[in-house]
């Protein structure tokens, strides 16, 4: 197979020493590819793979495919022949990502290098000073940091005379929180995952041994062949692994899969980044204090989200707080018995404060046996000692927590005062690390192995991450229905009261201390479990401590009242003190839809004019100083939704009315002194909210960030950003520039109101052209059914939560976001993530066209929002293949439904190339992706060698969904039980899973 690089509507130029080693490696792993099919399963298959592949037209899209030899080839082929082919393409895609990553994650390495060769103060004059001077510096043996990272950001700060001050003031509050979530879209094995992991460590070594025989001028060496043996026997045992999941994941499943990125990068990689701000920062502004050392937080849904998932019970959320606490204490143990090596400082050479003296002595008192069995041997190291008091302490605490995790009855094994010493919370642990460093400073001694486990407790504390809850509204609301109905206490059912009966008798009973909620639960199984989901945070914030799960999320969030119910079921729980006016436990809305996204200002503003909320939010009655509240003095968390709105309303209107939503409750809230943290819900695909980061924060209204930012990761997007450490550390410092960046060099395009109406007429248009196909064509629903595999989707074993919202219902609005995505990604329409953008453009250009083709190339010069709306249609638009969409249609449609299908697939195609020529025109570029090659590099590794992959997909669909129907020319059926079939159809959808590298 030859490297697909070469494979494209216009030759790529190897311009740097990065790509003539990427199609090395790619030629090395792709010969090590065929050596292991063809000792697997013969010559006879590697020639089937390449009478296969080499399928390409113009623009990197598959040929004309009806009558094609290739196709009738695959509808001949055995099913066992057709499954190896489908794995064995599979395999090469997923052997392409980890190289690409592998050398993404080297490049990174080498920028980092350099721009610590660039942090001084003459380069930085230079980079503030363009000249020839410039210019031979950054070709010469000093490069310019690269844009999104920490050495560009601060010396662009410095020339733009951006008040240190300010710089300062917006350190300070620094906030930047990523989520993990459970989202069903990644679709690999953690078992496959780990092989990965094997193969990138084996190709830096592989890196380094080459490296050093390219300085020798040699080519190969004993070792570089061994390591070569190495990856063929990692690939071959990759060969004969099931890529599939053997079972319906548990919720623990998916904590234990989630957590694994902290235990294998994380929880190292973010001291790394604050060392990488402190440094960078000093150099240009040296008087200026870096930010804290958990300015970047993680957070999780994991364990936690209720959301459609009756599996996620009150004891699977204790069991994942308490598998947390378990992974990070094991991480300090580790850490501890290290440090415990390095500080091996005698009392002959090193003074000691009293102090430290004093805590060892009360150590010894808590646990003599300590004392007895290492006191002879470290009766000259108080350092060592201590650290030994301090390790028997944090073993005792493990082992509790471990208990606390199997025990069936934990509300009452947590009253039990244990006898043996425990550290309570991550605060005392720090305490004594914090000890030992003040006795270190004080007699002129520094460790840095002790100051990054400082600034790891400080970031993770015992609880890892934020466990955030979250539930649909129409759940508070049947529980309150039913409990009202049980106490008797409304005149007329709580569920018929309008909204302003509601917020009234809610704000009435928010300021009762009498109980509504009774000891005893007699209601109904679901109004149980709404009801218990509070008192399980009681708990965990009495146990944990209120910072480990202190955030309520409400989906489908409408109006006021939805978030007072929770408000007033938090009380119940004791969450919330009506005599005091305070909480623990903040409540956020989620606005999802387009309709609720404009509805939201006026949600808050409600809110905000109760006088229980702003004394909420203000920290209490009679508080001036909120300072020690639990939950952080006049902030306003508000989660907006991209997935959803994206499919009741097309993307560039979702994309639109999110940005507006943020601007309008940015307005309602300061009048009310209210400050807000944008949460962003975005999913991996753009027809999510997915994307680079950088470009995506950039492109936020400005003034709605101000240092706060919070925003999910999920799905294949953890293995994409976080599955090796550099390309983590890159990420987490792009995303770091860009809220600092956005903070305080906001464009203010955004508040140019001509602009604001000419974006508002191409949003509405676009909505109206992409719900006349997907709301409003009464086929569209049964054409997206048949030529998408969207029902073999369901079968996937990669998520414990259910693919709808209501079970048994065949229409869009039930429908999940992400199946939905996923479902048009594998059959390589991507509508999701540009339908309506094209109509919408054509529209407006025909209105005046050279003077709106100008405005509409302005707004993608200057304005972020407009350029990051182009930029990921246009990507989108370069991963489309209209040949293999068409593919799945003429062959998956029923033959009565290929007329009426046939005009939905004209629309279709006729709304992609009026977009694709729009975008082309508006960025100026001759091909799609011409303004970043990296990108377009990616794209076309994979555009041509998934379309035979795409062409087994269809075959064996469509012979899973002819089985046992008459026979069908063509088609072989008969042989194979439903179940191998089903098998088939499932590894098809994982090769183009890991070929895409973006799926839901």
């Amino acid at each position: 197979m030859s490297p697909t690089l070469e494979r494209t509507d216009r030759p790529f130029n190897v311009s740097s020493t990065s790509d003539v080693r990427l199609r090395h490696r790619l030629k090395v792993v792709e010969d090590l590819w065929e050596s292991v099919l063809r000792q697997e399963c013969g010559q006879q298959m590697v020639d089937l793979l390449h009478e296969l592949n080499p399928m390409q037209a113009e623009g990197g899209q598959a040929p004309n495919l009806k009558d094609s030899p290739v196709v009738r080839k695959i509808e001949q082929l055995d099913l066992n022949d057709a499954i190896r082919a489908a794995r064995g393409f599979a395999l090469y895609f997923q052997l392409i990502n980890i190289v690409e990553q592998h050398y993404e994650q080297r490049d990174q390495q080498k920028a980092n290098v350099s721009n610590n060769l660039t942090f001084t103060e003459e380069s930085i004059s230079r980079v503030e000073s363009p000249s020839e001077e410039f210019s031979e510096l950054t070709t010469g043996s000093v490069q310019t940091p690269e844009r999104g990272t920490f050495g560009s950001l601060f010396p662009q700060l410095r020339q733009l005379n951006v008040p240190p001050n300010l710089i300062q003031k917006l350190l300070d509050q620094l906030d930047i929180r990523l989520v993990f979530t459970a989202h069903p879209t990644e679709i690999v094995r953690r078992t496959i995952r780990g092989k990965q992991r094997r193969i990138a460590r084996v190709l830096r070594q592989l890196d380094r041994v080459e490296d050093g025989l390219h300085s020798m001028g040699r080519t190969s060496s004993l070792e570089a062949e061994a390591l070569q043996e190495q990856l063929m026997e990692e690939i071959r045992l990759w060969w004969r692994t099931d890529e599939l999941h053997q079972f319906k994941p548990t919720v623990l499943d998916e904590v234990e899969y989630t957590l694994h990125y902290f235990t294998e990068v994380l929880f190292d990689t973010l001291p790394q980044l604050y060392q990488r701000l402190q440094r960078t920062l000093k150099v240009s502004f040296p008087h200026i204090d870096p930010p804290s050392y958990n300015f970047c937080k993680f957070g999780s849904w994991v364990g936690s989200d209720r959301d459609g998932n009756p599996s996620v019970t009150p004891r699977v959320t204790w069991q994942t707080a308490c598998y947390q606490r378990n992974l990070v204490l094991e991480k300090y143990i580790h850490a501890v018995d290290s440090l415990s090596e390095s500080l091996s400082l005698s009392l002959h050479w090193s003074d000691v404060l009293p102090e430290l003296l004093e805590s060892v002595e009360q150590d010894r008192l808590q646990m003599s046996e300590v004392y007895d069995r290492l006191a002879i041997r470290y009766r000259q190291e108080p350092y060592r000692l201590k650290l030994a008091y301090v390790q028997q302490r944090l073993e005792n605490t493990r082992d509790r927590n471990l208990s606390l995790y199997h025990s069936e009855d934990w509300r009452q094994q947590i009253r039990e005062v244990k006898s043996l010493p425990v550290y309570r919370s991550g605060s005392e642990f720090l305490a004594e690390l914090q000890l030992i460093q003040r006795n270190l400073f004080e007699t002129g001694l520094q460790c840095s192995e002790l100051d990054t486990l400082i600034c790891q407790v400080e970031i993770y504390g015992f609880n890892l991450a934020h466990l955030d809850i979250r539930q649909e509204s129409s759940r508070h609301e049947e529980a309150l229905n039913e409990l009202t109905d049980y106490l008797q206490i409304l005149p007329k059912p709580y569920s018929e009261l309008t909204e302003a009966e509601r917020v009234e008798w809610l704000t009435q009973e928010l300021q009762t201390r009498r109980p509504l909620v009774p000891t005893e639960l007699p209601f109904s199984p679901i109004t149980k479990e709404t009801i218990e989901t509070f008192r399980i945070v009681r708990l965990l914030q009495q146990e944990f401590g209120t910072e480990l799960c202190q955030t309520y999320i409400i989906s489908m969030s409408r109006q006021a009242s939805d978030l007072l119910e929770v408000l007033l079921l938090a009380k119940e729980a004791g969450l919330y003190d009506p005599a005091t006016g305070t909480g623990t436990l903040q409540v956020v809305p989620l606005f999802e839809t387009v309709e609720d996204l404009k509805r939201a200002p006026s949600v808050m503003k409600d809110l905000f004019e109760l006088p229980l909320y702003q004394v909420l939010l203000t920290g209490g009655y009679g508080r001036e100083d909120s300072s020690d509240t639990p939950l952080s003095p006049s902030l306003q968390e508000v989660m907006l939704g991209y997935s959803d709105s994206n499919k009741d309303s097309g993307f560039l209107s979702s994309n639109w009315e999110i940005h507006k939503a943020q601007k309008a409750l940015q307005a309602v809230s300061e009048p009310y002194g209210v400050k807000l943290r944008i949460f962003h819900g975005r999913g991996g695909s753009v027809g999510r909210g997915g994307g680079p980061a950088y470009e995506a924060i950039l492109a936020q209204p400005g003034r709605t960030i101000d240092g706060r930012i919070k925003i999910t990761e999920q799905g294949e997007v953890l293995a994409s950003k976080y599955s090796l450490p550099e390309l983590a550390l890159y990420h987490l410092e792009t995303v770091t520039s860009a809220v600092i960046q956005s903070s305080l060099l906001g464009s203010g395009f955004d508040d140019i109101e001509p602009w604001n109406e000419t974006m508002e007429e191409l949003a509405h248009k676009s909505r109206q052209h992409y719900r006349s196909l997907v709301y409003e064509e009464p086929d569209f629903i049964d054409f997206f059914m048949q030529v998408t595999p969207i029902e073999e989707i369901s079968q996937l074993q990669i998520s414990s939560r259910p693919s709808r919202r209501r079970q048994g219902k065949k229409d869009i609005g039930s429908l999940r976001a992400i199946p939905w995505v996923f479902s048009w990604t594998q059959s390589r329409f991507l509508l999701p993530a540009w339908y309506g953008v094209g109509t919408a453009l054509n529209d407006f250009l025909q209105e005046k066209p050279e003077e709106h083709l100008k405005l509409l190339r302005y707004f993608y010069m200057k304005w972020p929002f407009f350029k990051m709306a182009i930029s990921k249609v246009e990507m989108t638009l370069a991963k489309v293949d209209l040949q293999i969409a068409e593919h799945y249609v003429r062959e998956l449609s029923h033959p009565e439904d290929r007329d009426r299908f046939a005009v939905i697939l004209d629309r279709i195609t006729e709304e992609y190339h009026r977009s694709r020529e729009l975008i082309l025109q508006i960025t100026g570029h001759t091909y799609l992706l011409d303004g970043d090659p990296g990108l377009r590099r990616s794209v076309q590794l994979r555009n041509s060698t998934i379309i035979p992959l795409g062409l087994l997909q269809v075959s064996l669909l469509k012979r899973l969904r002819q089985h046992g129907k008459s026979a069908t020319p063509g088609v072989i059926h008969s042989r194979y039980s439903k179940g191998e079939l089903l098998r088939g159809a499932l590894l098809t959808l994982n090769g183009i899973a890991a070929g895409m590298r973006n799926t839901g």
